[in-house]
């Protein structure tokens, strides 16, 4: 299933929803505003908290972390740099690894486990400015989670970019 996220995600307090390819409120991203840190929420339709999103305060690399019912989750941080695409690693608590990679900041990357694609993150199929697709590919993969792990890849590329690290 293909959902629609705009880009303006990453403003503190920013609040919009998520919409599937039928057009229908999907999940709903609460931004926090006047936090220490970076928090966001993404919530079902009826105001639910499914999944917290933080950036780790201490951390010698910038990490996030997602949280599902103040347990954590995944947690999230560069694995390396290559030339041509970015890599990032998720680090499941149940020891489960997904690899991102791809061109993170052009909004064209994948998400695996044991190299199987779980989701493509494009903005290829949009017309919709500031507007990229989150595309679940596997029917028993956890939206909520890949949306998230989207979010968090895309949001440490722009901090590492705004830090002058490069892309």
């Amino acid at each position: 299933m293909k959902y629609l996220v705009r880009d303006r995600i990453f403003g503190i307090g920013d609040d919009y929803w998520i919409e599937d390819d039928q057009g229908r409120k999907a999940f709903f991203v609460d931004g926090k505003a006047m936090r220490l840190r970076e928090t966001f929420e993404l919530k079902d339709p009826q105001g639910n908290v499914l999944i917290d999103i933080r950036k780790k305060v201490l951390a010698l690399r910038d990490t996030m972390t997602i949280e599902r019912g103040d347990e954590p989750l995944a947690t999230i941080k560069r694995k390396r740099l290559s030339l041509l695409r970015n890599h990032y690693r998720v680090a499941l608590v149940d020891g489960t690894e997904l690899d991102i990679s791809g061109k993170i900041l052009d909004r064209e990357f994948a998400v695996e486990y044991d190299g199987e694609l779980l989701a493509e993150i494009s903005r290829r199929w949009l017309t919709v400015r500031d507007t990229y697709g989150v595309n679940v590919v596997r029917e028993d993969a956890d939206p909520a989670l890949l949306i998230a792990v989207a979010v968090c890849v895309i949001r440490l590329a722009e901090r590492e970019r705004e830090g002058g690290d490069g892309d």
